[in-house]
């Protein structure tokens, strides 16, 4: 598959699925184990029967590494949604995932011994600046709405320092996932379905120790208003639908997201997740009407610059308009 549409499955896959993860975290902010096992489950189910063959195809790649980077997927995503739970606001929770690209960076050259040039480190120094500027004012403006007592102060604040500690921790093993995923494809070659089902398949059992928590937020979702589906006309409650929604967009994300790691190096898949990171959250503050302010027009401007640097647009922009400066000229 060309990139392209890679990139184009992550955009829209990936923006819409955090308008519906917003919505459910507002009504119910520790939701985010049975998101979790809802997208899991989902796409474990779904390459069961069209990846795996019902169990009768034998993975390309040797299970034991996908026992590996499933400890390192299944970590990652359970404790950046459990973070939610921890004091961590939605925009702060973007913040630290935005390091994403710094982190990528660090790790390619400590394990890889990778070098980049000088525009790499400046672009992908722009681009993490850039989402933290918009990213911080967001989570500004969340604090300076909300009121804590001062008995609860220090409790606050240490488990909002844990919820710090925990998306440190996941950034960086998301990072180091990345690279494991590289080096996999190196040597075994590209299978971005099968990696996609395994990685979703093997941590199920781990949810039994999250049952509880579970079952808990499918019970408050079934009390939660009826919604009509609209086109079919089905009738459930709305939570039910939000999380559908969230399960199908985190599909058409994901699936992006995991060829894009076979058709492009682990720098440049960040790259691109934290691009869709920044958008969505542009789109998450106009759509649910949060101030955008000129700092947030300033981390927009950081970004795009960034993000021409990295790509190195002028470079190709060079040749085309020096083409078109050429063309013989309408008499």
């Amino acid at each position: 598959m060309h990139p392209a549409v890679a990139v184009g499955l992550v955009f829209g896959g990936c923006c819409s699925n955090v308008v519906f993860l917003e919505l459910l975290v507002r009504q119910f902010p520790g939701c985010g184990n049975i998101v979790t096992f809802s997208q899991f489950l989902f796409i474990a189910v779904e390459g069961f029967i069209f990846e795996a063959n019902f169990g009768r195809k034998k993975p390309a790649i040797p299970i034991r590494y996908y026992f590996i980077m499933v400890a390192m997927f299944f970590t990652v995503s359970v404790v950046n949604n459990y973070a939610l739970n921890l004091n961590i606001a939605m925009p702060l929770h973007m913040i630290f995932r935005s390091g994403s690209l710094i982190a990528s960076m660090a790790l390619g050259v400590v394990i890889l011994k990778k070098r980049y040039s000088v525009s790499k480190y400046t672009s992908i120094a722009l681009v993490s600046l850039g989402i933290f500027t918009c990213t911080f004012m967001s989570a500004k403006q969340v604090a300076s709405d909300s009121s804590l007592n001062e008995e609860d102060g220090l409790q606050v604040f240490l488990w909002w320092l844990l919820g710090i500690a925990a998306l440190t921790f996941a950034l960086l093993m998301s990072a180091r996932m990345g690279i494991f995923q590289e080096t996999l494809y190196k040597q075994f070659g590209k299978h971005s379905k099968e990696a996609l089902f395994y990685n979703h398949a093997l941590p199920l059992p781990g949810f039994l120790l999250l049952a509880p928590n579970i079952y808990h937020h499918a019970v408050l979702f079934s009390q939660s208003e009826p919604f009509q589906v609209p086109v079919i006309g089905l009738t459930l409650p709305i939570m039910w639908f939000y999380l559908l929604m969230n399960v199908v967009t985190q599909y058409v994300c994901i699936r992006g997201v995991f060829i894009l790691t076979t058709e492009c190096t682990s720098l440049t898949v960040t790259l691109v997740v934290t691009l869709r990171k920044f958008v969505s959250l542009i789109f998450s503050i106009l759509y649910f009407r949060n101030p955008f302010t000129a700092w947030h027009w300033l981390g927009t401007t950081f970004v795009f610059v960034g993000t021409l640097m990295y790509t190195e647009v002028w470079n190709s922009l060079g040749p085309f308009l020096a083409r078109w400066r050429k063309r013989p000229k309408e008499e």
